[in-house]
């Protein structure tokens, strides 16, 4: 049985804990979901705004039960772009806490309210064709407004969650306590899996930089949390090391590569103190996580991606059709599976295709394997960072920044937590005001853009940008 259906031996377990004194059962679920039904037509589209909260959660739920397709959006996201969303896709409901849904077109319906969510009907201009497999719709690369949703099935999500409790080996008293946003498929990946084995997730939206979080993770007895990067270098600035947590029994790290001396020092501590550190790889494209490093080789297989997921499996490709079976030879990362999604949506229209990959995906990832069988990434074939775990499409940044500045030439490179921007003829002021005006679009961390200054952006004999000779140039430049 799979987490979206209704599973009455978890129904006294608890379910959902916040940092507000808000307790809910699985059992006690099936009664709000019965509630909150009525509300919802199957076969519509709905734009959730997401946030930690009970509220958020338990609509997400509600929509996947009840075979409504939820779009779930940073509730934060610039409304400018939110709207070009809106047009887009023509969502009919749109459900979120009062201030994500004043302005919009929707009408609050009377009961609707759940845990401070309200859902609003809209009266969308034509109605939006769903595929009957469609369960999700998740944004491919942060918040650039692009209308670009990755489509994933029934089939995709349910796998995945199951996946991740088998090598994660989750039983129902684990506690993860949230440090991602639940929009975001690694964070909504680790509430799936859980609920999946009738487990409790702790809901909080402080962070790791406040006293709250630790308090609320020390009450409640977190037994695991996930994190990108970013996410284990504040800890190791925080003295992680030295807190005392003992609930404390997995870290998870997805969302990008760990530096290795930082991959190495969270090993060590875990195998000091009796943890497991597990670094993982995913995409959203893949529902969430292709691979895993097993806790035991966190060490001896440092810097690795690990190995695939069950009822997954790897290859290395030469030319997209011909495959790299050598160790240590480097080639794109070909991933298959069932948690492989349906393919992309651009239009509402798409969301009426079937699957178009057909369980396979070319990750756009370079990548190696040793002779043990564990894999190593080793660069990009496409223009993606990450930045701080959210992946960022450089041609998409580029693209908003030419809609704000026409006629500016610019050009975007960088790497992972580190996006530099060039722009022909601007001086330091105007350079500065970029980057104010990008960071607000996308809700990209300030500290990890700059734009500079660039006497010419340089081209080949055709046009194109060089983004090699770019990449030469220091950060501080």
């Amino acid at each position: 049985m799979n987490f979206i259906e209704r599973n009455d031996q978890f129904s006294e377990n608890l379910m959902l804990a916040d940092d507000q004194g808000n307790r809910i059962t699985y059992g006690e679920f099936e009664k709000i979901y019965e509630e909150r039904s009525k509300f919802l037509e199957e076969g519509r589209l709905a734009f959730l705004y997401c946030r930690n909260t009970v509220g958020a959660v338990l609509y997400y739920r509600s929509c996947l039960r009840n075979h409504v397709v939820p779009l779930l959006l940073e509730h934060r996201m610039d409304r400018e772009l939110l709207r070009t969303l809106i047009g887009t896709y023509e969502p009919d409901y749109l459900i979120g806490m009062p201030e994500d849904l004043t302005g919009t077109d929707g009408t609050v319906l009377e009961g609707s309210e759940c845990f401070g969510y309200q859902l609003a009907k809209r009266d969308a201009k034509r109605k939006t064709g769903l595929n009957p497999e469609l369960a999700l719709l998740l944004t491919t690369s942060g918040s650039t407004g692009s209308p670009k949703l990755v489509r994933q099935s029934r089939k995709n999500v349910t796998s995945n969650a199951e996946s991740i409790a088998e090598y994660l080996e989750l039983d129902p008293t684990e506690r993860p306590i949230t440090t991602l946003p639940m929009n975001y498929t690694y964070g909504l990946s680790i509430m799936n899996s859980h609920f999946q084995v009738g487990a409790a997730v702790l809901l909080t939206e402080h962070t790791l930089f406040e006293r709250e979080f630790w308090d609320f993770f020390r009450e409640q007895g977190a037994t695991s949390f996930g994190g990108v990067p970013y996410t284990y270098q504040i800890l190791k600035r925080l003295d992680f090391f030295k807190m005392e947590l003992p609930s404390l029994r997995t870290m998870t790290q997805a969302g990008g590569k760990l530096p290795v001396n930082l991959h190495r020092e969270f090993a060590e501590y875990a195998m000091s103190t009796g943890r497991k550190f597990i670094v993982m790889y995913g995409q959203t494209e893949a529902t969430a996580r292709m691979s895993y490093l097993p806790a035991e080789d966190a060490i001896r297989k440092c810097g690795s991606m690990g190995i695939a997921i069950p009822g997954g499996k790897f290859r290395i490709m030469e030319d997209g059709s011909t495959e790299i079976k050598e160790p240590d030879t480097v080639g794109e990362l070909v991933y298959s599976g069932p948690n492989v999604t349906m393919g992309y949506a651009e239009c509402a229209a798409d969301l009426e295709k079937g699957d178009e990959r057909g369980g396979v995906l070319f990750t756009g990832d370079m990548a190696k394997r040793d002779a043990e069988g564990y894999y190593y990434i080793t660069g990009r074939k496409k223009r993606f960072l990450k930045m701080y775990g959210k992946r960022v499409n450089m041609d998409e940044i580029e693209q908003l920044l030419r809609g704000r500045y026409e006629g500016v030439e610019l050009a975007c490179t960088g790497e992972d937590d580190r996006m530099r921007i060039y722009m022909e003829g601007m001086d330091p002021a105007s350079c500065e005001e970029a980057a104010e005006f990008l960071t607000e679009k996308t809700g990209l961390y300030p500290g990890g853009v700059r734009v500079l200054p660039i006497d010419k952006v340089p081209k080949n004999e055709s046009g194109k940008t060089i983004y090699k000779e770019l990449e030469k140039l220091p950060w501080n430049s």
